[in-house]
């Protein structure tokens, strides 16, 4: 990001500006058991930070965070960037094989961790030979350190480190849809990127907003949404350390009135589908509705809108870009497209060969933006292929209309044809979850008996949703809805589809027939 100095560590700008600015007394964070003030979260970042020092923790090296959505999230977070260490927050949902791996991969000297989530991770730790300690945050583990006990014995004077804010500042781990998490490096000044970008000039966010998160923190969505956006206008968080159901979301926000509340599309549906919540309300503060990790299906904006009188602006960002490149904005939404380019981000669509598509063209997606990571850590290869100068490779297909609106057609490598003519999974999708019968769908190819590729459907029922007559009632109301071609010649019911923990859909398990 340019306009920064060159020495620059991103909590200067966060939080300790927040207090400089009078906002000391100002609620922070809340996680409903819990609360920070910007002047309490400033103290306990700077003793974090001291609490690295002393554990030996030095400049550069990593701190892994597996940790829930509380307030000693952001403490933790915020105080190893002070101490110019960086912090890695992961998935809390990972498996212990690939807790494993990324621990060994990151070489992480100190793990932090939730102690409701210890148990999984302790045969791993012990197995990880650059992991020096374990601290246990939350409850008391008797064979190990405790997050409150130690900052306890901390003071609150620390020299915020003069980082660079071309320095890696955090790493996060991406989702992918497939393959092993890679390691992202972000640097100090991505934040504000993100902050001065979609933040400021599409969300408009502002001092007296109250965010509401169901991405978690350890993603690039979550911690722009709950943590990045609000510290950048002196605004408040609600932290949701519980699983983000219907209803934990709906109790939320009937409890703290948010300002704006950011889901992904799967929970949207499901918040709309749950019959025992048909009478709750979003809130009386509610302006804002985000949703990004997958492409909006149009009927779900168009009903969220109907039921509850918010927009929900579709957007899409990525792991390596730190959050949202293309959205749509407030007056300025069209459902079942992702809107246009958030200012101060640059899109091309290409061919196979990378020339620039014509209005209409389906192409791959390239952004030049501000927030792009310095590249993934010790691969080396795919950071070339990903990271191409000014432009990052997403791997998404869009197309662009006359207007300068981007629809999504699918991954690259999800894209088939079907009689010479490209068929997007999303757009079947998308028209197979108009059914009334039909909570969730995934399309993926399939070889009839000539060899040809012809669409395959996966779907999720609605509660009560009867199978008889369905499969040539979705294969008529396919036809209709987008064009002879596309229809699925097969249709299987699952209970559900394979995703990642941002929600993605895992097409290439159901390509693979690696159901679960």
């Amino acid at each position: 990001m340019t306009g920064l100095p060159e020495s620059y560590n991103a909590v200067t700008w966060l939080l300790d500006r927040n207090v400089a600015e009078g906002r000391g007394d100002k609620l922070a964070f809340t996680d409903t058991e819990s609360e920070l003030t910007y002047g309490e979260l400033q103290r306990r970042s700077r003793k974090a930070a001291n609490l690295l020092r002393r554990l030996g923790v030095r400049r550069e090296e990593r701190v892994a965070m597996i940790m829930l959505d509380t307030v000693d999230f952001p403490v933790m977070f915020l105080g190893a960037m002070r101490a110019g260490v960086v912090p890695v927050p992961l998935n809390t949902m990972l498996t212990p094989e690939q807790y494993a791996y990324i621990l060994a991969d990151c070489r992480a000297r100190v793990l932090f961790v939730s102690d409701a989530l210890w148990p999984a991770l302790r045969n791993v730790a012990g197995r990880m030979a650059d992991l020096d300690r374990v601290v246990i945050v939350g409850g008391k583990v008797r064979d190990q350190a405790n997050f409150a006990d130690e900052l306890a014995r901390e003071g609150d004077s620390f020299a915020t480190v003069a980082t660079y804010a071309e320095e890696p500042a955090f790493w996060l781990y991406s989702s992918g849809s497939t393959g092993m998490p890679k390691g992202v490096r972000h640097l100090h000044s991505n934040l504000a990127a993100t902050a001065d970008t979609y933040a400021r000039q599409v969300l408009g966010i502002r001092e007296d907003d109250l965010a509401l998160s169901a991405a978690k923190l350890f993603f690039a969505y979550g911690l722009g949404n709950a943590l990045t956006f609000p510290m950048a206008v002196g605004a408040s968080t609600v932290l949701n350390a519980e699983r983000p159901t219907p209803a934990r979301m709906f109790e939320l926000m009937q409890r703290y009135h948010p300002t704006l509340f950011f889901g992904v599309p799967t929970l949207f549906a499901a918040m709309l589908n749950d019959e025992t919540l048909r009478d709750a309300g979003g809130g009386a503060r509610l302006r804002l509705c985000i949703s990004a990790g997958e492409a909006l299906p149009e009927s779900v904006g168009r009903t969220w809108r109907q039921r509850f009188g918010v927009d929900i602006l579709d957007g899409v960002g990525s792991t390596e870009l730190l959050h949202i490149f293309l959205s749509n904005a407030p007056g300025d939404v069209k459902y079942g497209t992702s809107g246009r380019p958030v200012p101060g981000y640059e899109v091309r669509l290409v061919d196979e060969n990378g020339a620039d598509v014509a209005d209409g063209e389906v192409g791959e997606l390239l952004v030049n933006a501000p927030s792009a990571a310095e590249g993934y850590w010790n691969q080396r290869s795919k950071s070339r292929t990903t990271f191409a100068g000014h432009w990052t490779r997403t791997g998404d297909k869009y197309v662009r209309d006359a207007e300068g609106r981007y629809t999504y057609c699918g991954r690259a490598d999800d894209m088939f044809k079907v009689s010479g003519i490209w068929v997007s999974p999303f757009e079947v999708e998308s028209a197979l979850i108009t059914h009334p019968a039909i909570l969730e769908a995934a399309v993926v190819p399939e070889a009839d008996g000539e060899g040809l590729l012809k669409p395959k459907a996966f779907v999720v029922l609605k509660p009560g949703a009867s199978q008889a007559g369905l499969h040539d009632a979705l294969k008529e109301h396919v036809k209709q809805a987008v064009g002879p071609w596309k229809y699925p010649r097969w249709i299987e019911v699952v209970e559900a589809l394979p995703k990642t923990a941002t929600g993605k859909i895992q097409r290439f398990k159901l390509r693979d027939n690696q159901l679960a």
